[in-house]
């Protein structure tokens, strides 16, 4: 049973920017499909980027050009590197992998994910 560790979350002013790290242990990274999901208060948890084992990675429109998903095998760990921070970006972040190769259709849906992390907060306020 893999578990996934994350460290990274803090205030931060508009504009700034912020690097989310998740640790795995138990499982390896290199084959499973990772994500990264947030939740604002009130709230459902939302996609935010996701990455299949050896090829696509995908952003919601809300983050693409600002928000970077990457994974290092020999770490066995993930990051999100999020630049130009707003406001709206406030929420726990949660990252999250399976083993399975998600298609597109699906790389979204918090439900196809078999890991998840405990979650850290981000906050972008002046």
């Amino acid at each position: 049973q893999g578990q996934l560790v994350e460290s990274g979350g803090g205030l931060v002013q508009p504009g700034g920017s912020l690097r989310l790290s998740c640790a795995a242990s138990g499982s390896s990274l290199d084959d499973h499909t990772i994500g990264w999901f947030r939740q604002a208060p009130g709230k459902e948890r939302e996609f935010v980027a996701g990455s299949r084992a050896r090829d696509s990675t995908f952003y919601a429109d809300s983050v693409k050009g600002r928000f970077t998903l990457t994974r290092d095998n020999a770490k066995n760990t993930m990051y999100l590197q999020m630049n130009r921070l707003k406001p709206d970006d406030t929420a726990v972040y949660y990252c999250a992998a399976t083993s399975r190769n998600l298609i597109a259709s699906t790389i979204g849906s918090p439900a196809a994910y078999a890991y998840w992390g405990q979650g850290t907060q981000v906050t972008i306020s002046n």
